[in-house]
């Protein structure tokens, strides 16, 4: 099992951001007769958000705001449970249920989110009936999402956005964690899984299913953007697992121009493959949890944005920009768990 080292490892300062670019950084490819502008895709950490955070603001959310507003779509993960009308009763309780009102999809929208995966372990934490309200609270405010459906087949389908630019394409799995009854079957909604065996080789049809919805999304000519929410995490959270690596590689062969990877709290390797990056974890971009203030360590409260462009379905380049979260609870019941960017900017060419 190789454990990532030196540039490889995304323990994120400023000295190791300057190192990781050097595992990223990409020829451009792609052809120079193409007539459009490159699309620029915000990728973030999980969201994993409580209440709305914009309504009373913080520091830096200003800046925030106008980093995310300049892309032309921005993604995050919503690792919460929305109890929209016709959620049902919780399905976990105490600090391990995540779930909001709709007004915190407010929130990330205004904050420049235009695109989502829900597909992770929280997403059933109101039931079936409650993965149904946050499709249709994020359906009503225009918020292109992916990761879960109303059966098997809409949960592994790529979700679409258009821009000016071009149309980028998101498909999203959740690996791990995902309860009985969570997952989406031919016949009922939920999540996309992708399982491992007992032998602990992913389900084959799981793989198969996925790298479909990579390709359909490719041929329409979208730019595709592939997330996995882990939950199989290695003994060292910080540690990519190595079926990981294995499995985003298939996903750029299939046709993905980006592989993202969430689930742990915590930023993971960064390397490439065939030019494209694999972020193999994000770590977090809002952290609203319940969990003791001492429950999470310095790591969990660092990580970055990443700021990239992409033409003709290829990454160009990217920057990676800072981000600090603030530690400590709120006055209640949560951390604060909000972002503000935190100095130097490395660029990606």
């Amino acid at each position: 099992m190789k454990r990532f080292t030196g540039w490889e490892a995304a323990i994120f300062d400023r000295r190791t951001l300057i190192a990781a670019s050097l595992g990223v950084a990409v020829t451009p490819a792609f052809s120079a007769t193409a007539r459009q502008r490159p699309i620029r895709v915000t990728l973030l950490g999980q969201s994993l958000i409580q209440q709305n955070l914009c309504t009373t603001g913080w520091p830096g959310m200003a800046a925030i705001r106008a980093q995310l507003t300049s892309a032309d779509v921005v993604f995050t993960d919503l690792e919460t449970a929305i109890d929209g009308p016709g959620a049902g009763p919780p399905t976990r309780e105490g600090e391990v249920l995540h779930a909001a009102k709709p007004e915190v999809i407010d929130c990330l929208k205004s904050l420049g989110v235009t695109m989502v995966t829900t597909a992770n372990n929280h997403a059933w934490d109101l039931g079936t009936t409650g993965i149904l309200a946050a499709i249709d609270a994020l359906d009503r405010r225009g918020i292109v999402h992916a990761g879960t459906g109303r059966d098997l087949a809409a949960a592994s389908a790529a979700a679409i956005q258009r821009t000016p630019a071009g149309s980028v394409a998101l498909v999203s799995a959740a690996a791990g964690m995902i309860r009985e009854g969570a997952a989406a079957t031919p016949t009922r909604p939920g999540v996309a899984e992708l399982r491992r065996l007992a032998s602990g080789a992913l389900d084959p049809t799981d793989v198969a299913r996925t790298f479909d919805a990579i390709r359909a999304a490719g041929a329409d000519g979208a730019t595709v953007i592939f997330c996995l929410h882990n939950h199989y995490w290695e003994p060292v959270q910080s540690d990519t697992p190595e079926w990981q690596r294995q499995f985003a590689r298939g996903c750029i062969d299939a046709g993905a121009a980006v592989f993202v990877g969430h689930g742990a709290p915590l930023m993971q390797g960064i390397e490439r493959y065939r030019g494209a990056p694999l972020f193999h974890g994000l770590g977090n971009f809002i952290f609203q949890t319940r969990k003791a203030e001492d429950f999470y360590k310095a790591p969990t409260w660092r990580s970055f944005i990443v700021d990239a462009r992409f033409q003709a379905g290829r990454f160009l380049d990217a920057r990676l920009i800072p981000v600090q979260l603030a530690h400590g609870k709120d006055g209640g019941e949560y951390s604060k768990g909000y972002p503000t960017i935190d100095g130097l900017h490395q660029a990606l060419r």
